[in-house]
């Protein structure tokens, strides 16, 4: 029976006991981070395992791979790209955002990694706290939504596919989510022009994050996590949206309740997964614990996003990489 969440793991092993405790829990999948990631070799042998121990060769297995600050593969095993604010200001920055993408999808592909968190849509207004800053794509709709999908096909064309987050808009939180609930109080129809409008652009890309945000002009007390308010009239209906949506980390401070009141919620409220990510087994416990199995409409949208997996053409590495650092020093 496959549970609707996205785990993670503690270390760059699987244990005996989260061995166990996944082959039971079968999650839809997992997400590393840099505590998992050590060499390539030793990623690929994890990656594998992961899947081995639930059965399920097409298991997706997520990771947080931006640029700039966001980055779990880390050198000197891989390569360092820029934030998405530094790919923006280049004169060639579509290419530019294509090319950083598709080489970070060869870094993934090569890993068996399938899904990268990425790209950041959000659009950071004065006064907004930092969490956002350089990892957006721009100040203007206009401008992350055109190099946002840039950052995507890249992605697509390396046989990994995009997640578009915080959606449906995380540039106005004045505080991070990470640590306490930021609170917008901007009219709809503002929100609807600006904040909205790349999730808008971009509906249809296989996978969406959710942000931990209230927006009190949709729903004055729950974040768009746990709001079936903002899910379906925002997210759904009014972005138009029907991918796979996952809600950001559970374990992040924004949410308040338990655990297994929180995943419970997102649920309910029209997530079709999950995502849990520190790797503390009693916290996962909790949430397997609490959640049923994966409905069919989730089921149909996972199956939807692999099903537009495609292996990729030839790619000269090498070329691209020489274009893209030809970018990176201002050509066009």
């Amino acid at each position: 029976m496959i549970s609707p969440v996205i785990f993670g793991l503690a270390g760059t092993e699987l244990t005996a006991d989260e061995r166990d405790f996944f082959r039971e829990a079968d999650p839809v999948g997992f997400i590393l981070f840099q505590r998992n990631c050590d060499h390539p070799r030793q990623v690929m042998r994890l990656v594998a395992s992961l899947r081995e121990t639930i059965g399920r060769a097409d298991a997706p297995v997520l990771i947080d791979q931006e640029g700039g600050r966001v980055a779990r593969l880390k050198p000197p095993h891989w390569r360092v790209y820029p934030s998405a604010a530094t790919i923006a200001a280049l004169p060639a920055a579509r290419e530019a955002a294509f090319l950083s993408a598709r080489l970070i999808a060869d870094d993934l592909s090569q890993l068996g990694i399938t899904v990268d968190c990425a790209p950041v849509l959000d659009i950071p207004v004065p006064g907004a706290d930092a969490i956002i800053g350089d990892r957006a794509w721009g100040i203007t709709p206009e401008s992350v939504a055109q190099l946002g999908a840039a950052f995507c096909d890249g992605l697509m064309a390396g046989n990994v596919l995009p997640i578009i987050k915080h959606i449906p808009g995380h540039g106005r939180g004045t505080v991070d989510s990470h640590f306490s609930l930021p609170i917008v109080a901007t009219r709809a129809d503002e929100l609807a022009a600006t904040d909205f409008a790349p999730f808008r652009a971009l509906a249809g890309m296989p996978w969406a994050m959710t942000a931990h945000i209230v927006y009190s002009a949709f729903d004055s007390d729950l974040p768009a996590t746990l709001s079936k308010s903002v899910i379906e009239g925002v997210i759904r209906a009014g972005v138009g949206f029907d991918g796979v949506l996952v809600s950001d980390d559970l374990s992040m401070k924004a949410l308040g309740d338990s655990l297994a009141a929180r995943a419970r919620g997102a649920l309910k409220a029209g997530c079709d997964l999950v995502l849990h990510c520190n790797g503390d087994q009693t916290e996962m416990s909790e949430i397997a614990g609490a959640i049923g199995p994966l409905d069919a409409m989730a089921r149909r949208r996972v199956d939807a996003g692999e099903a537009r997996r495609h292996a990729p053409g030839a790619f000269d590495r090498d070329a691209a990489e020489r274009r893209f650092d030809a970018l990176l020093q201002g050509a066009r």
